[in-house]
C-alpha cells in the first residue's frame, strides 16, 4: 500500500563541505509512490566513490552530501504496483543508481547505467522530482522498484552490500567479454575491494586466475585465502615478460598508472584489457593493440538484470566478500583507512545497529 502524503524524517550522516568530514544530518525522503519500495537500511558498504564525492574531488559535489551506494535492507513499505515483486519483510539491495529514463534503447536492454538521458546516481544526483538524491549512510531510503534487487534467501546481508558496486563492477566486463568459460585465463591487476571479488568470481567460473600486484605482502592471501592460481609482482620485469601472450582477459581494478604496453603484451590474440579503475592516463603504443588484434575496454557498474544475476551467482557458489563491519560512528576513520589502503577488503557500515533515529 502507498503511504499517506506526508514527509518522513530520515537520519543520515552527511558531509557539509570538501573536508569530507561526516556527521549526523536529518532530512526528508519522498513519499512512497505506486512503483516505489521503502526499505530500512541494515548495512551500507563503503566505496572509494564516497571519498571522491564527499571531498569534491570531481568538482561537482552538492552539500550536504549523504554518501553510500552499496545498500542492503528490509522492505518496510511498497507502492500499489509493487506487490508482485517485493513485499514487506523482504531483504533487498540498492546499488549505484536509482533511476533512468526507462525508455531508451539501453534501458530497454537493461543497461540502465548507460541510459541515454543519464542514470540518476544514488547520491548527489538530481532525481525525476528535482530532489537531490541522498545515499545509504542513512536509516532508510525510497527507491523505484526497478532499481531494487532481491537478496537471495540465506545470503548474509552484510556480505551482500559490497556486491552492489564492487561486485557488479567486475562481474559486468567479465560477462560481456565471455569470461564465463572454464579454462580461460584471467589476470587481475590490483588486489583491493574490486580485485579480490574478481579473483573469487574467476575461480567460481573455472578460470585460471593470476593476481598482479606491486605488494609482495598480498601474495599469501591472494593464493591461500582467495584461491588465485598465481601471483606476480608487477614491477618484476622478468616475471612479467615470462607471461607474454598468456591471458585471454586482464581486468585493471587499480587506479594508479600502469605500464599499458607491458600488460597488453601479456594478452593472447584478440585478448582484452578491461579498465574498471581510473588511472590518471592511458598511454600505449598503437602497435600494442594492432599486433594481435587486442582491445582495451572500459566499464562501470552494470545493469539491473545482470546485477540480479550476479547476486544469484554469488549465493549459489557461496561467494562472500571479505569485509570489516564498522558502526556509523567510525565512518570518518574508515574513510581515512580506505584512502591509506588499510582494509582487507571492504568496509561495511552496520547501519541498523548503530544509526538510530533518536540521534
Amino acid at each position: 500500500m502507498a503511504s499517506s502524503p506526508s514527509t518522513h524524517n530520515c537520519l543520515g550522516w552527511a558531509a557539509r563541505d570538501p573536508s569530507g568530514v561526516l556527521s549526523p544530518y536529518n532530512f526528508s525522503r519522498r513519499v512512497v509512490g505506486s512503483d516505489d519500495v521503502s526499505l530500512d537500511i541494515a548495512y551500507c558498504g563503503i566505496c572509494y566513490a564516497d571519498v571522491i564525492w564527499t571531498r569534491n574531488e570531481g568538482g561537482t559535489s552538492k552539500y550536504p552530501l549523504v554518501p553510500g551506494h552499496e545498500i542492503v535492507g528490509i522492505v518496510k513499505e511498497v507502492g500499489s504496483n509493487v506487490i508482485q515483486r517485493f513485499k514487506v519483510g523482504d531483504p533487498v539491495g540498492v546499488g549505484a543508481y536509482v533511476n533512468s529514463c526507462r525508455e531508451c534503447k539501453n534501458c530497454n536492454e537493461y543497461l540502465e547505467i548507460e541510459c541515454s538521458k543519464g542514470a540518476v546516481p544514488t547520491f548527489d544526483g538530481i532525481d525525476a522530482d528535482g530532489i537531490l538524491t541522498k545515499g545509504g549512510y542513512s536509516t532508510y531510503i525510497v527507491v523505484h522498484q526497478r532499481y531494487c534487487y532481491k537478496i537471495p534467501e540465506n545470503y548474509p546481508l552484510a556480505s551482500a552490500a559490497p556486491l552492489l558496486c564492487a561486485g557488479i563492477t567486475v562481474y559486468t566486463p567479465m560477462m560481456r567479454h565471455n569470461m564465463n568459460q572454464p579454462g580461460k585465463s584471467l589476470g587481475v591487476i590490483g588486489l583491493g575491494g574490486l580485485g579480490h571479488l574478481a579473483v573469487k568470481f574467476g575461480k567460481a567460473l573455472g578460470l585460471k586466475v593470476t593476481v598482479f600486484s606491486t605488494s609482495i605482502s598480498k601474495k599469501e592471501e591472494a593464493l591461500n585465502l582467495l584461491g588465485a592460481d598465481n601471483f606476480v609482482i608487477s614491477s618484476d620485469q622478468q616475471q612479467m615478460m615470462a607471461l607474454s601472450k598468456s591471458f585471454d582477459f586482464l581486468i585493471n581494478t587499480a587506479s594508479g598508472d600502469i605500464p599499458f604496453d607491458l600488460y597488453l603484451s601479456l594478452l593472447k590474440t584478440a585478448g582484452v584489457l578491461a579498465l574498471v579503475g581510473f588511472p590518471k592516463q592511458v598511454k600505449f603504443s598503437p602497435g600494442s593493440l594492432s599486433f594481435g588484434m587486442k582491445s582495451i575496454a572500459g566499464s562501470i557498474t552494470g545493469g539491473t538484470q545482470l546485477t540480479q544475476e550476479m547476486l544469484e551467482f554469488c549465493a549459489s557458489h557461496k561467494i562472500y566478500p571479505e569485509i570489516e563491519i564498522v558502526p556509523i560512528q567510525y565512518v570518518n576513520e574508515a574513510l581515512e583507512r580506505l584512502i591509506n589502503k588499510d582494509i582487507k577488503y571492504r568496509f561495511v557500515i552496520d547501519i541498523g545497529s548503530s544509526l538510530k533515529t533518536d540521534g
